[in-house]
């Protein structure tokens, strides 16, 4: 198919699932206002011109997107990967779960957990129902809704923007010999170490995760395609179980916001202490307040609507000075659409 053809498939494809996010969060939006309204002053409006702004800067991931894609950074088929079994298998059970969440959610109900699910050896902080999912991270459907709730969220942008990583992480990579050694901090439901492997096959991948359904979901995910399979670890950030300087890059998506700050710290020590020297440590997470200010009130309504406890910190914290007090050094900082990137150098 002529380039211009795909890209036209790629951007007709991403504005369906622009509009199918838009077209679920404001029907379920509607119903919240009669069923189980928000409660007044929790929430801001948001102005008419900060979401002409916000549609302005999705269509111009969606550019970048395309544009790395085309070359080559990574394979223009990574553009058009969605899971469409979990979509047609989950999506009931996402709209099934929603007057849970804001049943959770208006009761301030943030550390709820079926008898069920084990809480035994987990950090306080972890233990919470962020997004005020049912039973947080522990949760077995959890892990088969979360990557559909964040494309929803996202308006379908999530894997958009996780692919901001692949571009630094290749140009770092390509030059090494052999098999480098990659490691996914928080890897989650594999998403992310999915997309490395069909950019860069010749890595060694590894992911923890101190979600077991997370760990399961992953590799459930990772064994669907041929390829090596990551090596999978249930373990804390905070200790990461490898030899200092084992990786040649290490990553992670979507974790700081969600860690108070003492933790982000020690975490991004760890992080540190497991690459090599030499090698980069990359880091995709929300855009902060430093950033767009015009985009304020949403970050002020985030950690209100989603309980994320320690957001509001995170959309302040200077994270540059915190990869810098662990080591790191010549540390670039990027923004797209509602993500922010740091990539870092170990001496």
């Amino acid at each position: 198919m002529p380039d211009t053809l795909t890209k036209l498939a790629y951007q007709t494809f991403q504005q369906g699932k622009q509009a199918f996010g838009y077209t679920h969060k404001t029907l379920l939006g509607r119903i919240r206002e009669v069923v189980s309204p928000v409660e007044p002053g929790r929430t801001s409006e948001i102005p008419t011109a900060t979401l002409a702004i916000l549609k302005q800067r999705l269509d111009e991931l969606t550019e970048v997107d395309w544009q790395d894609a085309d070359a080559g950074v990574y394979p223009k088929q990574l553009l058009f990967d969605n899971p469409w079994d979990d979509f047609f298998k989950y999506y009931p059970a996402v709209v099934w779960d929603t007057p849970s969440v804001w049943d959770r959610s208006k009761k301030k109900q943030y550390q709820d957990f079926g008898t069920d699910v084990s809480t035994e050896g987990y950090p306080d902080y972890y233990l919470q129902n962020f997004h005020h999912q049912t039973d947080g991270y522990l949760g077995e459907m959890s892990a088969h809704l979360y990557d559909l709730q964040v494309e929803i969220l996202f308006n379908g942008s999530a894997d958009a923007m996780r692919r901001r990583i692949l571009a630094p992480l290749k140009g770092h990579l390509d030059h090494l010999p052999g098999f480098p050694k990659v490691l996914d901090v928080a890897c989650g439901t594999g998403r992310t170490l999915k997309m490395i492997r069909d950019t860069l096959p010749q890595t060694s991948l590894h992911g923890v995760d101190l979600s077991p359904t997370y760990l399961r979901k992953a590799n459930e995910l990772l064994s669907k395609e041929p390829g090596t399979l990551p090596q999978l670890i249930h373990a804390n950030a905070e200790s990461l179980p490898y030899l200092e300087g084992y990786f040649d890059a290490t990553v992670s998506v979507f974790l700081f916001h969600e860690l108070p700050a003492e933790v982000r710290q020690t975490v991004i020590n760890e992080c540190y202490r497991v690459t090599k020297p030499g090698g980069v440590f990359i880091i995709c997470d929300s855009i902060q307040k430093v950033d767009t200010p015009e985009f304020a009130p949403m970050m002020e309504n985030f950690p209100t609507i989603f309980h994320e406890p320690y957001y509001r910190h995170y959309s302040t914290d200077d994270m540059t000075a915190r990869l810098e007090s662990a080591g790191f050094r010549d540390v670039a900082v990027s923004n797209h659409f509602m993500s922010k990137y740091w990539v870092a150098k170990k001496a």
